[in-house]
């Protein structure tokens, strides 16, 4: 019986600990930066035919197709003169965007010899010599403060 009362007088002991680490507004020392909130105005659209894939990675292996990033943050959002895009809150840390005007809705950047038929974007207004830019180009940091961008389409045909 002493064996039991013991047991029961530590985990009495416990209990409000467990119950002030997760009562709500209590946070830890340990507890990263909560980020920031990530938008995107996309300009230059030259139809509202489509829709609008967003791509927001950290990842600069998966750059500019993150397709097989489990942590990228996806969006599609309809074609309009002009799109905003809500990416939500992030954690600290460097973020890059690609963007393709989709306008036949089929779900992917159409292409005839490697050369786009349909728009294309990034972060930063990265130039795209030869092939994509770098991840490092179209790089931004975050860093606690919402982050508003604005990206420009661009269209080879």
């Amino acid at each position: 019986m002493r064996h039991r009362s013991r047991s029961v007088g530590a985990l009495s002991l416990l209990v409000p600990l467990i119950v002030a680490a997760s009562a709500p507004g209590i946070t830890s020392a340990a507890t990263p930066a909560p980020g920031a909130t990530i938008t995107a105005t996309v300009t230059g659209l030259r139809s509202a035919k489509g829709q609008v894939l967003a791509c927001l990675t950290t990842r600069e292996d998966l750059f500019p197709e993150c397709d097989h990033d489990p942590d990228a943050r996806k969006l599609t959002v309809p074609a309009s003169k002009q799109v905003m895009l809500n990416f939500g809150l992030v954690p600290d840390g460097h973020y890059a965007i690609s963007l393709v005007h989709d306008e036949n809705s089929n779900g992917k950047l159409d292409k005839r010899m490697m050369i786009p038929r349909e728009g294309y974007g990034f972060s930063r207004d990265a130039r795209v010599v030869m092939g994509p830019p770098s991840f490092a180009s179209a790089a931004f940091a975050v860093h606690g403060t919402s982050l508003p961008l604005t990206i420009r389409m661009r269209y080879l045909f």
